[in-house]
């Protein structure tokens, strides 16, 4: 479906929309604090995060983004690509080149469903 979007450009709804999004605390034992379209959450070892979808995604060619926040500061959050699959994703959060659990961490899919 396809509507107006700014001046006379058309925008296409299904592919505008985020296929999943979660927010998370990474510390300690992790919680998910909100999700759309995730199944389940697993924290690997330090700083290492897994995230399974409810529904699949069509393929690996979909964008994944993250951010996150540590104890003393912002920090930038490493979304690693190698880990990412139709099922699932996986976030890997560093501080100083060092592996680390964060605060919150929150993550945005966008791309097709299976």
């Amino acid at each position: 479906m396809t509507i107006r979007g700014e001046g006379s450009n058309q925008t296409s709804i299904q592919q505008g929309l985020a296929k999943a999004w979660l927010r998370f605390n990474g510390q300690s034992t992790i919680a998910i604090n909100d999700s759309h379209n995730v199944a389940s959450l697993t924290d690997n070892e330090t700083g290492n995060y897994d995230y399974n979808f409810t529904t699949n995604m069509a393929s690996i060619n979909y964008s994944a983004t993250a951010n996150a926040q540590d104890t003393t500061r912002r920090d930038g959050v490493h979304q690693s690509l190698e880990g990412q699959a139709t099922t699932d994703v996986k976030i890997h959060h560093y501080e100083n080149n060092t592996k680390t659990d964060a605060v919150r961490i929150l993550s945005t899919i966008h791309g097709d469903l299976a």
